[in-house]
Formats: C-alpha cells, sequence, structure tokens
C-alpha cells in the first residue's frame, strides 16, 4: 500500500514551529530577545546552514503576511487625538532623527561609490529601528512608560509612518522602461489615487457599522474572520494598484483607530502577527548567504559599527537638544541604534526593482541583523557601566511614569451599564483617564454616541484586557451583571495584573460574600446605597430630624456588616436578629407623638 502524501507546505510547517520552539527559548534565555532567536532558526535550518530547508522562496509570501498584520496594528494605535499629543517627539524628534541619519548614512555610501538610487535606500532603511525588537525591550526593562521611554516611542512611531513614503520611494527610484508614456503614468497615478480613496472610504463609513453587527452575532470567530479580511483586503486592494500591501493595512487600520472594537481586534491579530512576524525573521534568517557574510565579514562588522554609532550619536544629540537629561538620552541612544524589519522589506523591494544586487542585498541583510544582535548586548554594557557610576542619583526623572493616555488608564471599567456608567461619571469628573469595555454591541454605539471612551471586549480574555491597558491600569472596576464571568475575570486579573486594585458590584449579599472570600479589593451590593438613600428620603419625609437619620442610618450599616460576618461564618440565615433592633435613641433626641414606637409587652 502506498504511503499517503503530505499536504503541501506540512513537513515545512514542522521544521519551521520545530526550530522556532527550541530557538527562540533560548535566545530569550540569554536576555537576545524572540527576534535574535527567530533569525537565528531561519540561519540554522536554511540553505546555507543544515540545508533542512532548502529554499525560503516559496514560503516568503506567506511571511511578509507578518509586516501586513504589523502595518494594520500599528494602524489601530494611530488614533488622530494620540498622534497629537505626542506631536513633537514624533513629528519633530522622529523626523530629524529619521532625515539626519538617512542623509548622513545614504552621503557615506555614496561616497563609497555605491549608486544614488541604492545610496538612498540604503542609508534610509538603516535609519528605522526595529518598533518590535525595540518596544520589547523596553517592556522587559520595565522603562517603556518612563520619560525616556515615552520618547523613543514616539520616534518608533514615526519611523512606522515614514515606511509608507520610503516604499514610495523605492517604486520612484526603479528603473523605468524608456517607453513608458506620460499616459501610463497619469493611469497609474489614478490608479493608486482610486486605490486609495477606495481603502479609506471603506473604512470610514462602512467597517464600524460592519463590525457593530457582527458583535451582535456573539460568534467571536467572526469577528477574528473579519478582522483578517479587513487587514488582508486592504492590503490586496493596495498589491493589485502596484502599491505596498502594507500601505492597504495601515490605512484600514488607521481608519478603525476611532472604533469600539480597535481592542478586541487587535487581541484577535495578535496570535497571527507575532507567528508571521516570526516567520518572516526566520525566512530573512535563511536568505542570509553565509559564505558571502563570512568573505566580507570585515566589510560588514565595519558598517555595524558606522550604522550603530552615527545612529546613536545623532539620537543623543536630538534628544539632548530637545530637552532630555543626559542619561535619558544615552538611554534612547542605546535602545534604537539598531537597523529594523523595515530594513529587510525595503531592500528586498529594492531587490526586486532592479536596485540592488543579490550580493550587496546580502551585505545590507546581515549588517541589520547584527545591529539587532548587539542592541541588547549595548544595553548590558550601559546598564553596567551606569551602575558603576551610580547615576541613579542623577536620573531620577528616567523613572518617573508618564501621564496614563487612553491606552493606559488610571482605571479600566469593565460593564459599561447603568452601574458602570455612573461610577465612570465620577471618576471622568475628576479629569481621571477612563477606558471601559462590554460585550453589548448596542450597549457601545449608545455610550459612542456620547464620545465616552468604550470598547467592545471580554473580560474573560487576558489579551483584551492587556489591549485597553490592564496591564498600566492602577484600578480595574468589574461592574458586570454575570457572577461566573466577575469570578473568571477576578482570577484572570489577580494572575495576570497583580498590581492593578480589583473593585466589584455584588449583585447580592450571597454575591457579596463569595467577593469577601475571593479577597477583592473592595466591592459593593448594588442595591444596598439606594436602599439607604431610599430610607433616608423616607424618614425625612416623616418629619425625622437630620441628626436622628445619621445616626439610624450608621447603626443600620454597622448592623449589616455583623450580620454579614455571622453569615459568612454560620450561614444564610444567621444574625437575623440584627434585622429587628431599634437604633437606640440619644436623651436629648425629639420624637413625634404619632410615631413613638409601641412599648414592648414584656416591659408592661
Amino acid at each position: 500500500m502506498a504511503a499517503a502524501s503530505s499536504p503541501p507546505f506540512f513537513y515545512e510547517a514542522i521544521v519551521y514551529l520545530s526550530a522556532a520552539v527550541v530557538a527562540v527559548p533560548v535566545a530569550k534565555k540569554l536576555g537576545l530577545g524572540s527576534i535574535i532567536g527567530y533569525l537565528g532558526a531561519g540561519i540554522l535550518i536554511g540553505p546555507f546552514g543544515l540545508e533542512v530547508v532548502e529554499s525560503a522562496e516559496a514560503i516568503l509570501p506567506v511571511a511578509e503576511l507578518g509586516v501586513v498584520l504589523l502595518l494594520f496594528v500599528l494602524g489601530l494605535e494611530l488614533k488622530p487625538n494620540r498622534l497629537w499629543r505626542m506631536k513633537a517627539d514624533i513629528f519633530g524628534l522622529g523626523s530629524s532623527q529619521i532625515l539626519l541619519t538617512g542623509l548622513a548614512l545614504a552621503s557615506l555610501m555614496y561616497l563609497l561609490d555605491f549608486s544614488l538610487e541604492l545610496s538612498l535606500i540604503g542609508g534610509f532603511g538603516m535609519a528605522l529601528s526595529s518598533t518590535a525588537f525595540a518596544v520589547q525591550i523596553l517592556k522587559d526593562r520595565g522603562h517603556f512608560s518612563a520619560k525616556y521611554g515615552q520618547r523613543a516611542f514616539g520616534i518608533l512611531l514615526m519611523q512606522d509612518i515614514a515606511i509608507v513614503p520610503l516604499l514610495a520611494m523605492v517604486t520612484l527610484l526603479a528603473p523605468r522602461s524608456s517607453s513608458a508614456g506620460m499616459e501610463e503614468i497619469l493611469m497609474q497615478i489614478g490608479i493608486t489615487i482610486l486605490a486609495v480613496a477606495g481603502v479609506i472610504g471603506t473604512g470610514r463609513y462602512l467597517l464600524s457599522p460592519m463590525f457593530l453587527f457582527l458583535a451582535g452575532t456573539r460568534a467571536r470567530e467572526i469577528m477574528l474572520a473579519a478582522a483578517l479580511l479587513v487587514a488582508l483586503g486592504s492590503a490586496a486592494i493596495m498589491h493589485s494598484a502596484g502599491l505596498s500591501m502594507a500601505l492597504g493595512a495601515f490605512l484600514a487600520g488607521i481608519m478603525l483607530a476611532e472604533s469600539s472594537f480597535r481592542h478586541t481586534l487587535e487581541a484577535d491579530i495578535y496570535p497571527f502577527r507575532s507567528l508571521l512576524m516570526g516567520l518572516f525573521f526566520m525566512t530573512v534568517g535563511m536568505t542570509l548567504d553565509l559564505p558571502v557574510t563570512i568573505e566580507f565579514l570585515w566589510t560588514i562588522l565595519a558598517g555595524v559599527v558606522v550604522v550603530m554609532g552615527i545612529k546613536g550619536l545623532i539620537l543623543f544629540t536630538l534628544a539632548r537638544l530637545t530637552g532630555s537629561s543626559n542619561p535619558d538620552a544615552i538611554r534612547i541612544a542605546v535602545s534604537l541604534p539598531q537597523a529594523g524589519e523595515f530594513a529587510f522589506v525595503l531592500f528586498a523591494s529594492a531587490a526586486s526593482a532592479g536596485i540592488a544586487a543579490g550580493q550587496t542585498n546580502t551585505i545590507l541583510s546581515a549588517i541589520v541583523i547584527l545591529t539587532m544582535v548587539l542592541t541588547p548586548i549595548v544595553g548590558k554594557i550601559h546598564d553596567f557601566i551606569a551602575l558603576r557610576v551610580n547615576d541613579k542619583e542623577s536620573d531620577k526623572s528616567d523613572h518617573i511614569i508618564e501621564t496614563f493616555d487612553e491606552s493606559k488608564p488610571h482605571v479600566l471599567i469593565v460593564g459599561y451599564g447603568r452601574f458602570g456608567m455612573i461610577a465612570s461619571q465620577m471618576l471622568m469628573s475628576e479629569g481621571l483617564n477612563i477606558v471601559a469595555i462590554d460585550n453589548n454591541a448596542n450597549r457601545i454605539a449608545t455610550a459612542r454616541k456620547y464620545g465616552l471612551p468604550v470598547y467592545y471586549g471580554d473580560a474573560t480574555r487576558e489579551d483584551v484586557l492587556r489591549a485597553a491597558g490592564a496591564d498600566q491600569a492602577i484600578l480595574i472596576a468589574l461592574c458586570i451583571e454575570n457572577e461566573q464571568v466577575m469570578a473568571r475575570a477576578i482570577d484572570l486579573i489577580k494572575e495576570a495584573f497583580p498590581k492593578s486594585s480589583i473593585f466589584c458590584r455584588a449583585t447580592d449579599r450571597a454575591h457579596a460574600m463569595e467577593l469577601t472570600l475571593r479577597e477583592v479589593d473592595f466591592h459593593i451590593r448594588e442595591t444596598f446605597e439606594s436602599g439607604i438613600t431610599f430610607g433616608r428620603e423616607a424618614l425625612d419625609h416623616l418629619g425625622i430630624p437630620t441628626d436622628r437619620i445619621n445616626l439610624i442610618e450608621s447603626d443600620v450599616r454597622h448592623r449589616d456588616q455583623e450580620r454579614l460576618k455571622l453569615q459568612m461564618q454560620m450561614g444564610e440565615f444567621a444574625g437575623a436578629e440584627t434585622l429587628h433592633r431599634v437604633t437606640p435613641r440619644r436623651r436629648h433626641d425629639d420624637v413625634r407623638p404619632e410615631l413613638e414606637p409601641e412599648p414592648d409587652s414584656s416591659e408592661k
């Protein structure tokens, strides 16, 4: 009997997954980060390593979808108001860094007899840092929310935006056929404009209603399918117009940045983006020509030193000139000296356009890889030196956390019904940053009409809570009605976000006792306070003096707590005697005769 044949790419998939499972944990254990692990795995199994995989060309189109999804998620994060708050760091510091570094490196390449086209692409490609790499380093160090971390992130955002015009620059610099007339050029411009307008128009007017409708089905897999469809569909539209797929995904992400569903979309896309980005880095490692790298090793090492040196110097100088302290500027410089994933994209695009020869592309890619490998090492050297010279005292500003923005709320509210809405109004009235999530599409749509920061999300999913800012929230308020969902959410928050305080809405007395056992920081029965207020108003209407009402309220609250303690120890019906006790009177209390309580018959 003939052996059954394996599905296409089945063997390759097992190889890629096995290599990643082995290499990535080792790289992270060594403090090098997951990206280096993926690159190393690719080099190891590739045609210039153990030759387990003979060619990366077949899988490269699939791997490039990781870049597409990365740009989609970056677009989701770039809300216009967020860009405006960070405008100085993004458009000032970030654009200056790209321009100065790109021109400096391009000029140096041109002086070394590279063509003008390749010099521009190589220089500006090396000017871009690795967003995935640098952000992970900042988070691992716990400095992402520090002042220098936020400034570094602003630079990275500008670099992510800059990839779009840089990809267009490759197209403009590509050799053109002399037979291409003005009519053909105008036709291409028209197609480009229509494609961009189509993606923007669809995103602005159709995507939010579509996701609102799909959310009403409560089918999580359909939301995931729709998110992938939007990212890949917009990429396909741009690709058919002769533009970058990444540009289409980026525009679609921006169009959804104001949507109530962006946190859920980001969380749903994340596993696919991360795995495909890992596959992308593995294919990059596989395409690294080791014989050529070894042959030009000293040239490559010199390039690494020049790139990291020039880039670090420019970053330090610009940071100092724009107000950073000396230690802050140094940390920015040692966080972002590497070239990044978009350099690979630019170099591959340049090779396809006939600008960069295969050997040149290999040398440039090797320089990028080595700058990434050396970045965490440079960071550790800096930390060692900083510890020796004891710059902690001179750098207290380094660890001051910036004011939270919408993605880093003071309070995350889970459940935006009547209870959650009233609680949020109290918090927003103090000017606190609030983010709320709910799984009721109609409730979200109503809240958004009033301009309230409410997003679609599931309280029992760690990735959704993290995307909504739970890891930065000082307090997480669980205002949901479903007791089972709340219990799962409490367990998840205690495990994943232990630094956040947990405030809960208790639906009844039994639920309040359960929350006490779960040791949440605060809970309140939803009807207790309204019942107290109702009773106060009734007593006031009956003419009871305010002092007496205050005394009664205090006594009722005390007895209620006593009964709760007894019920926790002895069961549901314990402490019933506390319900029938009259609040003792003070000697000076006035009593209306018609409200004088009947004497106890036992006292006659």
